[in-house]
């Protein structure tokens, strides 16, 4: 693995799903793949594929590629997925919910360590096994955890003020699953989850697809 970096947002969103595909080829697969083959197994530019790799591996051999395994522990220690990162979440609805049973996160390095909710029905133990607290437990958790990342699976209408709320008890990283833009200082950085923009792209592709075969 190369020297950490620090890169663009469009490569670290690049990486996963390289990682994903790497993870995916069957067991009988060559052992080595190139760049080229990655690129062209996913559909994109052959440059750019080479360019992201080289940021997170030195591994690459000409005519040779990279050794596969090698490859997929290079970019999973890139993105921190070798590390746990504990999180906690706020809303525990449906969405909610699912996200604090999920265990596939685990995979990626993420551990929910707790839910929150204003909702006093919804305290308790979840069905995954995991606590829900009264929101005002909030900043003593965090405190006690030093927690650095927060899941919000809010109304839009509360999304900001959760977001408030997070940043105040130390969160420097905020996953947000509520449609709406949130305001935040220059040094927190938030990925929202826009389930919007990803329908328009599928929609746009079959549009496009159901065109081309007229």
């Amino acid at each position: 693995m190369v020297e950490r970096k620090e890169v663009s947002k469009s490569v670290l969103k690049r990486l996963p799903g390289y990682l994903t595909y790497l993870k995916s080829m069957p067991e009988d697969a060559p052992v080595h793949i190139s760049a080229t083959a990655l690129a062209n197994a996913l559909g994109m530019g052959e440059v750019q594929v080479r360019k992201d790799l080289a940021l997170v591996s030195d591994g690459g051999r000409p005519k040779i590629g990279y050794l596969r395994e090698s490859l997929i522990d290079d970019i999973e220690q890139f993105l921190g997925y070798d590390n746990t990162t504990d999180a906690v979440l706020v809303g525990a609805g449906k969405l909610g919910c699912a996200l604090l049973g999920y265990q596939g996160f685990e995979e990626y390095g993420l551990n929910i360590l707790a839910a929150f909710d204003a909702d006093a029905a919804k305290t308790g133990m979840d069905e995954s096994g995991k606590p829900v607290y009264p929101l005002e437990k909030l900043p003593s958790f965090c405190k006690s955890h030093k927690v650095l990342m927060g899941i919000i699976t809010v109304p839009s209408s509360h999304a900001q003020e959760v977001c408030d709320l997070m940043i105040a008890n130390g969160i420097k990283g905020i996953w947000n699953f509520a449609p709406t833009h949130l305001e935040a200082p220059a040094n927190i950085l938030i990925q929202t989850q826009n389930m919007a923009t990803s329908l328009a792209v599928l929609s746009m592709h079959l549009q496009a697809q159901m065109k081309s075969k007229d």
